[in-house]
């Protein structure tokens, strides 16, 4: 079972930057799926940044430009470097890993938007004008 722990957020103003880590345990190969998404009470939630087993990545429109996501195989550590932050950055940030077929569905974020229990404690993000 693939448990995940989140940690690096923090309030900072806007253009600041923060890296979000997460602590990824239970991998038992390397086909994985890895995303970021990011949740606040008044919207659902939105898919960040994913990445395939082959390191291919793709960004919400929202993000793109600023926001990098990144994996160290042999920390078994997902990343998230976020640059240029904004005050419509500020939410919840999770992480979530799972074996998803198909590169296009991975990048896609469906998977983690709309199915499962994602994420761990997260981390929150506050962002400030």
């Amino acid at each position: 079972q693939v448990q995940v722990a989140e940690s690096g957020g923090g309030s900072v103003q806007a253009g600041g930057s923060l890296r979000l880590s997460c602590e990824v345990s239970g991998l038992t190969f390397r086909s994985y799926c890895m995303a970021w998404f990011r949740q606040t009470p008044e919207k659902e939630r939105e898919g960040v940044a994913a990445i395939d087993r082959d390191g291919s990545t793709s960004y919400a429109n929202s993000v793109k430009g600023r926001f990098t996501i990144s994996f160290d195989n042999e920390k078994n550590t997902l990343f998230l470097q976020m640059n240029s932050l904004k005050p419509e950055d500020t939410a919840m940030y999770y992480c979530a890993a799972d074996y998803v077929p198909g590169e296009s569905r991975c990048l896609g974020m469906d998977w983690v938007v709309f199915g499962g229990n994602y994420g761990g404690q997260g981390t929150q993000v506050t962002v400030s004008p």
